[in-house]
């Protein structure tokens, strides 16, 4: 039988310990950008949970060096 192991970074929903590990980046300036209204977030009492593909779409609206369009 084959032993299927669950990486981490697969999971779809995320507390606010794994967006940290998740992004490299402390909680403390996690709940600095809830605060601001800054990152995608959704509250389930009293915890915060964070969709993945939410975050990886915010993430990708956020680059700032995008490639400039090829000119001839």
């Amino acid at each position: 039988m084959e032993k299927i192991t669950e990486n981490k970074n697969d999971k779809q929903i995320m507390d606010i310990k794994e967006l940290a590990e998740y992004l490299g980046i402390g909680k403390s300036t996690i709940y600095n950008l809830i605060r601001q209204k800054k990152i995608p977030a959704s509250k389930i009492g009293k915890q915060y949970r964070f969709s993945k593909d939410v975050v990886d779409s915010w993430l990708k609206d956020k680059v700032i060096t995008k490639k400039e369009p090829a000119t001839k």
